[in-house]
């Protein structure tokens, strides 16, 4: 179901607490939610449709897919940029990644690690941060 984007900056900078099998629908809401922003959105994390729950999803050129209770374990080629926010007016700077590794669990809560870099990772990066409870 297509869920209202959270725009309360004190309720986005909570950190989420961790994603369990219970979440599922958590999963779908916020698939089908980023799919129906896709003209202006490529990530998003649950507390963006009013849950606190480490989960984000990701559009990576035509492919979407989550990731739940994700952790950035490496990271390489520091660089400064300026990112927006579906939640949030503007733009604003932030530092990122141009190559991560990630741990997670898929959909399907199956344990997962991923090599990413270049667009994908910095998608990664700020929904990540989401997760976190950091507002960029």
């Amino acid at each position: 179901m297509v869920k209202k984007i959270m725009r309360d900056r004190f309720f986005l900078a909570q950190k989420a607490e961790p994603a369990t099998e219970a979440d599922k629908q958590v999963v779908i809401d916020l698939l089908d939610t980023l799919r129906a922003n896709s003209e202006r959105c490529v990530g998003m994390a649950a507390n963006m449709i009013g849950v606190k729950k480490a989960i984000i999803v990701v559009a990576a050129g035509p492919f979407q897919f989550a990731m739940i209770n994700p952790v950035i374990t490496k990271k390489s080629g520091e660089f400064e940029t300026e990112e927006g926010c579906l939640s949030l007016d503007g733009v604003r700077p932030c530092v990122r990644y141009q190559e991560i590794e990630v741990d997670y669990l898929d959909e399907n809560f199956k344990l997962k690690h991923g090599k990413y870099s270049g667009w994908t990772a910095q998608i990664i990066q700020h929904e990540v941060d989401h997760v976190n409870g950091i507002v960029i």
